[in-house]
């Protein structure tokens, strides 16, 4: 159910609003933006409620803001969408109410005292939610990738004290031969590259557990592989969706990506949070602020009492913390 108010801010005095209530399905938010211009709406502004807030702003930036930009008595700011974070509109403890809370967004959007998210426009949003999704992704394959490492060690294969990548090439090989039933040590140590440091007497031993491994480790085993695999190809069709989305801006992506501790994949990530241009924000000031990357500063009487950096956006932060570590490695190595 979504509360829905309007009301007229240029008149002086009491705001009168007007009050109405909508569902949420595609034709309710359809009847939603054919209300809104009706009743002349030159602006709009909603509370960012976990994902509730998406198709309720893509409805409206399809159906309300074209129409109300292109009538005749238009103003500048006609048909401008506005995401409020939520923590900015939060009444009086117990007073939560679904029409009081529309209405003092309203009535705080034209005081200015709202905290609004930046909200790119379609195409930038579909790349934030590719790569988003891929790191999602890649996060589930390094968890998996310890659960592989905790379940050999409950079968007593000390492979990973021995292999620096358990899901390598190496370990890969002798991990697949080992949930399909081998059970002779050196049968699966001449499955190793010759370039690993590990010996094959070393490599015997560590596997050693296999002659009398139980059938359920190796089931458990072929199915952790599995799933890896599966989550393999579907990194790589991100990876080949998201080099199709980005190649109008294949060049920024290529410049950004020479930056030390960056490469091709951090700098989509980034390209897809702050546009290939950045052209949203100002300055750079405003840029490192929206980041988070800038000192805080709670002075009061004279007095600074905080410089506590503002949380700003997580996968920047994210991105800019690792690509600094590589760099200082680089520059150690």
């Amino acid at each position: 159910m979504l509360a829905v108010v309007v009301s007229d801010v240029e008149v002086d005095g009491e705001f009168q609003f007007e009050r109405r209530r909508f569902g949420s399905n595609p034709e309710q938010l359809r009847s939603l933006a054919a209300w809104l211009l009706e009743q002349h709406a030159e602006e709009a502004v909603m509370e960012s409620t976990a994902q509730y807030w998406k198709p309720v702003w893509e409805t409206l930036e399809r159906h309300w803001k074209p129409l109300c930009e292109k009538r005749e008595d238009a103003r500048h700011r006609s048909g401008t969408l506005h995401l409020a974070q939520a923590q900015s509109n939060r009444g009086r403890r117990g007073r939560k109410r679904d029409f009081p809370d529309a209405e003092r967004l309203v009535k705080r959007l034209v005081a200015r005292e709202l905290t609004l998210s930046f909200v790119p426009d379609a195409e930038q949003r579909l790349w934030r939610t590719v790569t988003r999704r891929k790191y999602q992704l890649t996060r589930d394959r390094v968890r998996l990738n310890n659960q592989l490492e905790s379940l050999l060690e409950e079968a007593h294969i000390k492979l990973s004290s021995l292999v620096s990548d358990l899901i390598g090439a190496s370990g890969r090989r002798m991990l697949m031969a080992l949930a399909e039933g081998e059970t002779n040590p050196a049968a699966l140590a001449a499955l190793a590259d010759g370039r690993l440091r590990a010996t094959p007497e070393q490599l015997c031993d560590a596997l050693g557990a296999c002659t009398d491994l139980k059938p359920v480790y190796r089931r458990l085993l072929k199915m952790a592989l599995e799933q890896l695999q599966f989550l393999e190809q579907q990194i790589s069709q991100l990876d080949q969706e998201l080099a199709s989305l980005l190649r109008p801006h294949q060049d920024a992506v290529q410049r950004l990506a020479e930056v030390p501790g960056l490469g091709v994949d951090s700098a989509q990530q980034i390209i897809a949070e702050v546009g290939p241009a950045a052209a949203t924000f100002p300055s750079k000031k405003c840029l490192a602020s929206w980041v988070g990357a800038c000192p805080g500063n709670e002075e009061s009487a004279g007095v600074n009492y905080s410089h506590r950096s503002p949380q700003g956006n997580r996968q920047m932060r994210r991105l800019l913390n690792q690509a600094a570590n590589a760099a200082a490695i680089d520059s150690v190595a």
